[in-house]
């Protein structure tokens, strides 16, 4: 291709995307300051489009042949990128299967996309498309890349299956996201900007389109992902604990006295030492009907793990795992690590009624009156959420552990801190 040639190519790529940037603009106002960020460089021979969280690489050729065959093709391709960074699909790519998580990520963005019905977007052959999403919805529920990827991890579609969904959903390379390094640097403004538009799209016209699946995956996006491990910390107290303190022992005292009177130290190691380790709280699991075993199990297995690796385990414990459905079941109280993997290993579950979370909170305000606890610091309640809350605030700290997010699942009360456990961490 002669140089003039290549010159005219670019200037008309240029013209192409910057009028699928402006019809994005005009239809979707409260995404002007992602698209600011998201600057169109070319780049000849990429063979298609993509991003690194600061550019969007296009390659002239590939940009108008696909826009002389298909004018909405480049907007959805525009489109389909800065959707992938607002909803952070980029910056997770080193914690997941990168064959699953591509094509949850194609799908959850370009469902948001049809579901908005603008007429700039509409393309050929989104009636099938329409018909996958809509089979998918029925086994992953809200299509957001986090749950269709759980989905597809769990159930293993075969290669054909795989290929069949990727010609239908794919628009742009994700050469890039695999690049930490280069992602990591436009991370922080993408969280910044992600909340942003949280925001800016509760004014949108819903006249415009429907931005329910926008709204999903903002909030799957932008949600606080807490570290359990890290939690557990909050029922950690401080007790004591025979360990020599070695932080507190001078040892040139101590050998300078062996040597110089006869076998006699000057100083004596402490013999006690104060460790931050978890001594009393309860394990509350909900045994209603739609907390399976396995689950529960999991839960059990995890909490144990994280206690057990992080050595916050006395010699002896306090801890009563209570079952409840509409009622307290059982108690066990566990009292040492054997305690704790008989338990994992033989207990059995009871119960399966309804959910009433209050019967476990009088139980245990019981056993504190009772003097069965010194220092009750917490309380962990796994459950599905779907029950009827204490109105009281116990004197203790609680965590409502859930498995999955559940936009239809109350709220828990304002003195308790709700935990997302994704089922794929239990199993």
């Amino acid at each position: 291709m002669d140089k003039e040639k290549q010159k005219k190519t670019a200037y008309l790529a240029q013209e192409v995307l910057r009028l699928s940037r402006d019809s994005i603009i005009m239809n979707m106002r409260f995404l002007d300051m992602a698209l600011s960020r998201m600057r169109p460089v070319s780049k000849p021979g990429l063979k298609g489009v993509a991003t690194d969280g600061t550019c969007f690489w296009y390659d002239d050729a590939f940009v108008l042949r696909r826009y002389k065959g298909e004018p909405a093709y480049i907007s959805r391709c525009y489109l389909h990128s800065l959707l992938h960074l607002i909803f952070y699909h980029p910056f997770r790519y080193g914690e997941v299967d990168i064959k699953y998580w591509d094509i949850a990520a194609d799908i959850a963005v370009e469902n948001v996309m049809m579901e908005m019905n603008l007429h700039f977007l509409k393309m050929h052959r989104d009636t099938q498309r329409k018909a996958e999403v809509a089979a998918l919805k029925e086994k992953c529920g809200s299509l957001t890349a986090e749950k269709i990827y759980r989905y597809l991890v769990k159930a293993q579609p075969d290669e054909e299956t795989l290929a069949g969904w990727k010609l239908l959903f794919h628009r742009d390379e994700h050469i890039f996201w695999n690049e930490p390094e280069r992602m990591e640097i436009s991370l922080a403004q993408w969280k910044k900007l992600s909340e942003r538009i949280k925001t800016d799209l509760k004014t949108f016209s819903r006249g415009k389109g429907n931005s329910d699946s926008m709204e999903r995956n903002l909030a799957e996006a932008t949600k606080d992902r807490c570290d359990y491990g890290e939690i557990l910390r909050r029922f950690m107290v401080t007790g004591e604990e025979i360990h020599p303190n070695d932080e507190e022992f001078d040892y040139i005292y101590y050998t300078y006295g062996l040597e110089h009177y006869g076998n006699m130290p000057l100083v004596e190691p402490l013999e006690y030492k104060d460790i931050r380790k978890v001594r009393e709280f309860v394990i509350a699991i909900d045994t209603s009907a739609s907390c399976r075993g396995k689950i529960v199990q999991g839960f059990l297995k995890k909490t144990y793990s994280i206690m057990k690796s992080a050595e916050n385990f006395f010699s002896k414990v306090n801890v009563h795992i209570v079952q409840c459905d509409n009622e307290v079941q059982s108690d066990a109280k566990i009292t040492c690590e054997e305690d704790f993997e008989e338990f994992i290993r033989t207990g059995k579950l009871t119960g399966f009624g309804a959910t009433d979370f209050r019967p476990v909170f009088h139980y245990v305000d019981e056993l504190i009156d009772r003097g069965n606890f010194e220092n009750l610091k917490g309380l962990i309640y796994f459950t599905d959420g779907y029950g009827v809350y204490p109105e009281r605030m116990p004197a203790y700290d609680v965590i409502f552990a859930f498995l999955n997010e559940d936009e239809r699942r109350p709220a828990v009360p304002h003195w308790a801190l709700p935990v997302i456990l994704e089922e794929e961490e239990l199993l």
